[in-house]
């Protein structure tokens, strides 16, 4: 697949998207198209267990919206709504690796990933920034921050355009992990084989009940949730999961 401005690595049972749009790997509708690409790709590569997302160079995850691109507005807005809600669905787990500043439309794709690490560093900053210039988060920053800080936090954010640092991040729970500069990928990618580790079946069960009970209700949510647990007792993997276990070894869940 040739992509100019994403970088698609995988590794083992992992994949890496790496936004690459310097310099601050804004989304203009050419970087869109390349990245629903990438996500058509390693959504249907079975051999992916787990994505990474990160941006290219030591200054921006992401900071939004490319204004030099407004042109083509009418098309990038709503294929990020349409991305961003597809990645908080995916059956894969997604981390965000948060490798510079993320500001409006980047941490609106960060906050859709099921995980967030964060580089540990005071320089850079984290906030939907989009009231500054009279606009409003329009990729779901409105309903999905606050359901990561809760509602006061995020209006505080939202309204009043505030950047925090790393570190405030965290002690909201609005990313998980900090890493040292030189460790953030290792950080990442040690998370990353942890969850390909797990039985891929079984997770993707999992982040589909949870995501119908957010997306459908609780109703919903239990009834997706009854449907993978049947699912998933008729797999290779339940098999070795309990052998395992009496046999006292760590599983090798194969996906089956």
């Amino acid at each position: 697949m040739e992509l100019k401005n994403i970088i698609l690595e995988k590794k083992d049972h992992v994949a890496i998207i790496t936004l690459n749009h310097p310099p601050v790997n804004a989304w203009n509708w050419a970087t869109m198209q390349e990245f629903e690409k990438a996500i058509d790709d390693v959504e249907n590569d079975q051999d992916v267990r787990v994505i990474i997302i990160t941006g290219s160079g030591e200054k921006a995850f992401s900071a939004g919206f490319d204004l030099s691109d407004s042109a083509n507005a009418h098309l990038t807005s709503p294929k990020g709504r349409e991305l961003w809600r597809r990645i908080d669905r995916l059956p894969k787990p997604v981390i965000a690796v948060i490798n510079g500043h993320v500001l409006a439309g980047g941490l609106e794709l960060a906050i859709s990933c099921q995980f967030r690490i964060m580089v540990d560093d005071p320089q850079f900053t984290i906030g939907l920034t989009e009231l500054n210039v009279g606009i409003i988060p329009g990729w779901g920053g409105t309903q999905r921050l606050p359901k990561l800080i809760g509602k006061g936090r995020a209006l505080d954010m939202i309204l009043f355009s505030k950047q925090i640092n790393a570190r405030e991040a965290l002690e909201i729970g609005l990313v998980n992990q900090l890493s040292k500069p030189e460790k953030l990928m290792d950080d990442a990618l040690e998370l990353a084989n942890k969850l390909a580790e797990r039985p891929p079946i079984a997770v993707g069960c999992v982040l589909k009940a949870m995501s119908a009970g957010e997306y459908e209700g609780m109703d919903k949510g239990l009834e997706v949730e009854e449907e993978g647990s049947k699912i998933v007792g008729q797999t290779e993997d339940c098999v070795e999961g309990f052998t395992a276990f009496l046999e006292k070894r760590k599983p090798v869940f194969k996906g089956k």
